[in-house]
């Protein structure tokens, strides 16, 4: 293994390849040991806002598989949630059970299958019994699918939109990434209210006054790229008022927006460039590719929330992990405790 990172590092012209301190000094994940973290470190900073605020009455809709149920005692155990499980009692009792997992203290409403659970869980909400919602193991759409209705659903004014909220490695702030899951090609009006979701989240979260960047491949704006236009249709609408609370600039490729570095090779005088706490992606596609991206090649973890409906949903992944799920409930709390929109 030595021998072949010697010859990549020695063609790249490192003339110090195969010396004790230059091996030393190479990132662990150069030498194929994962950086050790726990999930208290990497999502510290959320959790210490989000511990003391009263717990959130939170929805748990169909957790039946194991890390679903193991997260929301984890999130109850840490005092971010009070939960109500919404799911065939049997099935999430005998889970438990053979997890070794104790549900005692937990109410159960008991349904039949997945939709139910969502429909459910939704009822709970109008019925200002709980304050958010948290996805268990039924699919993304099918909960969505409830939230939206126009007859019992949850909508607002306001398009939903998901938001990734990252603690990245080397990155001393929380990054926040939309939209990665809930709109596929957004125009110009779901944009505003997906930027204008993101800003609520981060302000909400501590950032006094966001920076947002309208991500695109270029920084400079052509009719022949879509994503520029919206970017800046977008600053001006925040110019005139139209979306408050944030700095917006765009549209800017990736690296302009994080690296400070790049602006400036680049020449550009930006209060956000190089240093965005807002990534707005163009589409899903990209926004759900940078996001992994950041994740599982940064090792950030992602908390995942979506927003605009009445209450926050709590959203994860069958591949999350633990201090993922964790961060996510955090961050709901957080963010219901803040805006008052959650409270029962």
């Amino acid at each position: 293994m030595w021998d072949e990172y010697r010859r990549i590092l020695a063609g790249a012209g490192y003339a110090a390849v195969g010396q004790p301190d230059f091996v030393a000094r190479l990132p662990d994940v150069l030498i194929g040991d994962p950086p050790v973290t726990t999930p208290e470190l990497v999502i510290r900073d959320v959790l210490a806002r989000a511990i003391g605020l009263p717990p959130l009455a939170t929805a748990v809709a169909h957790p039946c598989d194991e890390p679903s149920l193991a997260a929301v005692l984890a999130a109850r155990d840490r005092g971010l949630v009070a939960p109500i499980l919404v799911g065939p009692e049997g099935k999430i009792r005998s889970l438990a059970a053979a997890a070794g997992l104790d549900l005692a203290g937990i109410p159960i409403r008991d349904v039949p299958h997945s939709h139910a659970s969502a429909a459910r869980a939704v009822e709970l909400v109008r019925r200002a019994e709980v304050g958010a919602i948290m996805k268990g193991s039924l699919h993304t759409d099918e909960l969505l699918g409830e939230v939206v209705r126009t007859d019992t659903g949850l909508r607002t004014a306001r398009r939903i939109s998901h938001v990734f909220v990252m603690q990245v490695p080397g990155l001393e702030r929380l990054l926040l990434v939309t939209d990665a899951a809930v709109n596929i090609d957004p125009g110009l009006e779901e944009k505003a209210d997906i930027v204008q979701n993101a800003i609520d989240l981060a302000l909400a979260l501590g950032v006094s006054q966001p920076r947002v960047a309208i991500l695109s491949a270029v920084e400079t704006v052509t009719s022949k790229l879509r994503s520029t236009i919206d970017a800046a249709a977008l600053c001006k609408m925040a110019d005139r008022g139209q979306i408050t609370g944030g700095l917006l600039d765009g549209p800017l490729a990736f690296d302009n927006a994080v690296s400070p570095e790049a602006a400036r090779v680049k020449g550009i005088a930006s209060e956000v460039a190089g240093r965005a706490d807002i990534l707005v992606a163009p589409d899903l596609e990209s926004g759900n590719i940078l996001a992994k991206q950041l994740e599982y090649f940064s090792g950030a973890t992602a908390g995942g929330v979506v927003l605009g409906a009445r209450v926050p949903v709590i959203l994860s992944s069958r591949a999350d992990s633990l201090a993922s799920r964790v961060l996510s409930c955090a961050v709901a709390a957080i963010f219901a405790n803040t805006t008052r929109v959650a409270r029962p």
